[in-house]
């Protein structure tokens, strides 16, 4: 026989095991949640730094000194001691390489970043820029700039820079390098082009005496960098398209056949002809901001900078940053080179550590309002059985 009491709370158990399954579920899911909102929430701390970084970067990709000021810091080890211990070492190399100018700008650099150096490093800075500076040094390299034509500082520069302005000094290369072309020998064309352009610049009518230092002073650096080697290859290709651009080359070899440091008047009137004027606007733009940049930062400073260059939009954000930064520019290039100038790394892969935060931080919300909904969810839940459970108590004790 049956016990119709059993029967009688049948319902009540079917509820009773279905409330159990349906709960064990909710806490499950909720757990899932929680556990997925620790996970995204780990990956966001660890991808929120060089998230925040990338940011930053992308922000002022287009600003070369701000963009310096991130890679350096990131550069130079995290503790005070370890960016002094860095800076010095720098400072040495560059006194055993006999460069006492770019010791300097590493001096301005430690002073800017608040990083101690010894007093006897200074000491030992400014006495090898008293010895480079001084008047017999100076003397010695402006005569070795004029004579030869190259310069690799501010003395030897100016010397080079005396010729070129009375066009002696161009007309000696046109001279020097027509002869190996007329020899057969291998002639160093961006030199001869570079060479004419300069010829015609220096007696153009179309620049102002105000524009006319910076010009004329970079494009004699930009001849010299060439001599010397120290033109960097992307430079070096474009700058040989803007001077056959700017250049007749048949007026141009013509003249060069005709060249003579005997007749420096005639020379000069044939090389101008072969100049277009018209199309030599990329070229005197380069020189213009190659002219500022010796004028902040010296001549070998810039000549780091046309060795990194790799296009004239290089050397123009390298004079951004040398007016904004002045001396410590150098050691700024010295210790991240290009990096100072422009993105080292592509902007998708910064783009790529700011979405990957965002993902992070997108899951860690969802995962949060998921857990929020379930908790509520079991909260409501709670109250209705306590509610039915009331109820059935009270049903029975009715019966009862």
């Amino acid at each position: 026989m049956y016990d119709f009491h059993l029967v009688k709370f049948l319902p009540q158990n079917r509820y009773t095991v279905g409330r159990n399954a349906d709960l064990c579920m909710q806490y499950g899911k909720t757990s899932a949640a929680i556990g997925c909102a620790a996970l995204c929430a780990a990956a966001f701390g660890l991808l929120a730094p060089r998230a925040h970084m990338a940011a930053t970067t992308l922000l002022v990709q287009d600003d070369p000194a701000q963009l310096s000021d991130i890679r350096i810091e990131s550069t130079l080890p995290g503790e005070n001691s370890a960016r002094a211990t860095t800076l010095a070492r720098q400072i040495q190399q560059a006194l055993d390489a006999g460069d006492p100018e770019l010791a300097d700008s590493f001096l301005v650099l430690a002073r800017h970043k608040d990083i101690p150096v010894a007093p006897d490093m200074e000491e030992r800075v400014q006495a090898a820029l008293n010895v480079h500076n001084s008047t017999k040094a100076v003397a010695g390299r402006f005569v070795h700039g004029l004579v030869t034509g190259e310069g690799d500082d501010g003395a030897s520069l100016s010397g080079t820079l005396a010729g070129d302005l009375f066009v002696l000094g161009d007309v000696r290369d046109v001279v020097r390098e027509g002869k190996r072309l007329a020899m057969g020998e291998d002639a160093d064309r961006l030199v001869l082009g570079l060479a004419s352009v300069g010829i015609a610049v220096t007696a153009a009518t179309y620049v102002s005496v105000a524009g006319a230092a910076p010009l004329r002073a970079g494009l004699t650096l930009v001849k010299d960098a060439r001599k010397v080697g120290r033109l960097g290859a992307g430079l070096t290709e474009w700058t040989g398209r803007a001077v056959r651009n700017a250049v007749d080359t048949p007026v141009l070899t013509q003249a060069v056949q005709n060249a003579s440091l005997t007749r420096p008047v005639q020379s000069v009137g044939a090389l101008k002809a072969a100049f277009k004027a018209e199309k030599a606007g990329a070229l005197v733009r380069l020189a213009k901001d190659t002219g500022r940049i010796s004028e902040k930062i010296g001549t070998k400073g810039t000549l780091d900078v046309l060795r990194i260059a790799h296009g004239p939009q290089d050397v123009a954000r390298a004079a951004r940053l040398a007016e904004s930064k002045g001396k410590e520019t150098r050691a700024i290039i010295k210790l991240i080179g290009r990096g100072a100038l422009l993105l080292a790394t592509g902007a998708f892969n910064l783009a790529w550590w700011v979405f990957a935060a965002l993902i992070a931080l997108a899951g860690f919300l969802a995962s949060i309002k998921s857990t929020t909904e379930r908790l509520t969810y079991a909260w409501l839940a709670r109250r209705k059985r306590k509610r039915a459970s009331r109820a059935i108590a009270s049903a029975q004790a009715s019966s009862a």
